[in-house]
């Protein structure tokens, strides 16, 4: 059985990401195309100690908060990415360690953060959705009363900054800047079509 693919949406809260995957689940569903979708923090006990943090409910030193995302992450590849690939589905996760080195940079070191990732894999192919912070700000506000931590025009400026210098990093290959703020349907066209190059 071949192995399926590593597929990593990114970007801003509030640029557009469930959305999108939610058509790329459709449109590989239409194709008989095998798929597993999951996100970052995970729905196991670790992610949900991370959302709690993001959600303001208990607190945890920045080292700390970076060292739990890291845990998270080991834990939900072994116990769930890695073993969906091996049965052949291609894998759509909603943000992986680039979340981290552009949220994180906010209060650590890039190069501390890259460190205790580095043993993670790669992604076989990144889409980073870019929206202005602006227009993710007025998103937010528009569908619900509550921010999350990280959702703070002038936080999110900083997050946008790093998530540009890692798409024109060669580090990463595969690694697609999708223009946000055209419409849904603009946005999965060109998504759909860089998925066609790579699953069939």
């Amino acid at each position: 059985m071949e192995k399926g693919k590593f597929i990593v949406f990114e970007g801003l809260d509030g640029s557009g990401q469930s959305t999108q995957i939610s058509l790329l689940e459709k449109y590989l569903k239409d194709k008989g195309i095998k798929f597993h979708t999951t996100s970052e923090p995970s729905g196991n006990l670790l992610g949900g100690l991370i959302r709690a943090i993001l959600t303001k409910q208990w607190k945890l030193s920045n080292t700390g908060i970076q060292l739990l995302y890291a845990a998270d992450r080991a834990h939900h590849l072994e116990s769930e990415v890695w073993p969906a690939m091996e049965k052949g589905n291609h894998v759509i996760s909603s943000r992986y360690f680039f979340s981290t080195f552009a949220f994180g940079s906010l209060d650590n070191d890039l190069a501390w953060l890259e460190k205790i990732n580095e043993k993670f894999p790669k992604p076989d192919l990144v889409f980073f959705i870019r929206v202005s912070p602006k227009e993710c700000i007025r998103r937010i506000e528009s569908s619900r009363f509550r921010k999350e931590f990280f959702e703070e025009e002038a936080k999110l400026k900083k997050v946008l900054s790093v998530y540009d210098k890692i798409s024109k990093s060669k580090k990463y290959k595969n690694f697609y800047t999708i223009d946000g703020e055209r419409s849904v349907e603009e946005i999965f066209a060109e998504i759909s079509k860089i998925i066609d190059k790579y699953i069939k």
